[in-house]
């Protein structure tokens, strides 16, 4: 039903945090797209190994901060936090637009952008996340997760197409400009939430051991665990899309910009429709990762084998669905068998484990695909998919074989 998939609209506060949000998000899809092609076809010969030192580089913050983000977004003000890591991301994206268009921009300086990026971002991540329980209640977490997973999809399949367009018109340099630009919305949308209507939470009590209490309630529970294994399995193979599409578009289907751009927005469309999937049906369960999970595995298999260029982008319209059903559902999943104290702690352990495991794999998946091709590359990520779905195959056969350790039951625990 519509109003049920949509119901988190109805709320101002929500309505406004989206509205700035798809436009910031539009803005930083926008770069991502520009940084891949500046390094890949500007600043390399279409060295994919390259990209994925960028990649690596920008998501090692979500591991190596571990200690303190998770930390912040639960002992800190997250309104004022992801104002502050909002602007400072703006800041930069501005800086390197400045660097790109001067035409002084050199790659060790990508690099260090995409380093400092990823420290403002390890910080923003899970407030953000953490934040939207603040927006709609616990009622309706699950469905606001999901939207805010649309939401992001949309600017996925708006952003890169419009980046392709920008590059072949006026060049790289515009688009990192135009994405500063961008995080205007979201410090407006930030200005004009009702304080009144937030759900704020009383935060967690300042005292040592904080994160390491974090660390020991994801330990206690089996099914946090091995929800996270999963996600470190398809993080580190799977998700390192930057690589996947920019080489099999530039070496295997020798596409220009407008094009590249077209794949990442079909891949996006079907992640679209994995999120209001999400949404639609409510609360997630270890059955539908498991289905993501196959699915995606499928997918990656599928694309790597693709004849053409045609087929390879509506064959991403299925790898979207699949990997937003597995990671909207996986985070839907966590944050709600959790208590709101611990929030941001576990969510920070979710996201270094899903963007600090792409350091991981990003640069095994780059020099696989300069030495042994593209097609290869995504073979490994169909493996990941197939991979985490065994792992969660043996957590549903432990539990219907000890029904006193049911997930409700340790939820509840």
């Amino acid at each position: 039903m519509a109003g049920g998939t949509f119901r988190s609209l109805k709320v101002f506060n929500f309505r406004v945090w989206a509205a700035g949000s798809l436009v910031s998000n539009i803005g930083s899809w926008m770069q991502r797209t520009a940084q891949d092609w500046l390094v890949l076809t500007a600043l390399t010969h279409n060295n994919a190994s390259a990209v994925g030192i960028v990649v690596a580089l920008q998501f090692a913050p979500q591991v190596l901060l571990l200690p303190v983000t998770g930390y912040a977004a639960d002992h800190f003000d997250k309104r004022k936090l992801i104002f502050a890591t909002q602007t400072a991301m703006g800041l930069l994206a501005l800086a390197l637009g400045i660097l790109v268009v001067t035409g002084l921009v050199r790659l060790w300086q990508v690099d260090i952008f995409a380093f400092l990026l990823g420290c403002a971002a390890a910080f923003d991540m899970p407030a953000r996340q953490a934040f939207v329980s603040e927006l709609v209640g616990e009622a309706d977490l699950g469905n606001a997760l999901a939207l805010n997973s649309t939401s992001f999809n949309a600017a996925r399949m708006i952003g890169p197409a419009a980046a392709g367009l920008l590059i072949a018109a006026v060049g790289t340099g515009a688009v990192f400009l135009i994405n500063a630009a961008s995080f205007l919305a979201v410090l407006a949308s930030l200005v004009c939430l009702r304080g009144d209507a937030l759900h704020s939470r009383d935060r967690s009590e300042r005292r040592r051991g904080g994160l390491i209490e974090g660390f020991r309630y994801v330990w206690q529970r089996g099914d946090l665990k091995t929800i996270l294994l999963m996600l470190l399995v398809v993080g580190m193979f799977g998700l390192n899309f930057p690589i996947f599409i920019s080489t099999m578009a530039v070496s295997v289907f020798h596409a220009g910009a407008g094009r590249f751009g077209f794949l990442t927005s079909m891949m996006a469309l079907g992640s679209i429709a994995g999120a209001l999937f999400t949404a639609r049906r409510g609360n997630p369960n270890m059955q539908i990762l498991l289905v993501g999970a196959l699915l995606f595995g499928l997918a990656c298999g599928l694309a790597a084998l693709t004849p053409t260029y045609i087929f390879f982008g509506l064959v991403l319209v299925i790898v979207g669905f699949a990997v937003q059903t597995f990671t909207t559902s996986t985070n839907s999943l966590v944050q709600l068998s959790i208590p709101p104290q611990m929030r941001g702690r576990v969510l920070a352990i979710l996201l270094a484990i899903a963007l600090g495991g792409t350091p991981l794999g990003a640069p095994i998946i780059g020099w696989v695909a300069d030495r042994l091709g593209p097609r290869v590359a995504l073979g490994l990520g169909a493996a990941s998919g197939f991979v985490a779905a065994m792992i969660a195959c043996a957590y549903l056969v432990r539990y219907s074989s000890r029904p006193d350790i049911r997930p409700d039951k340790a939820r509840e625990a």
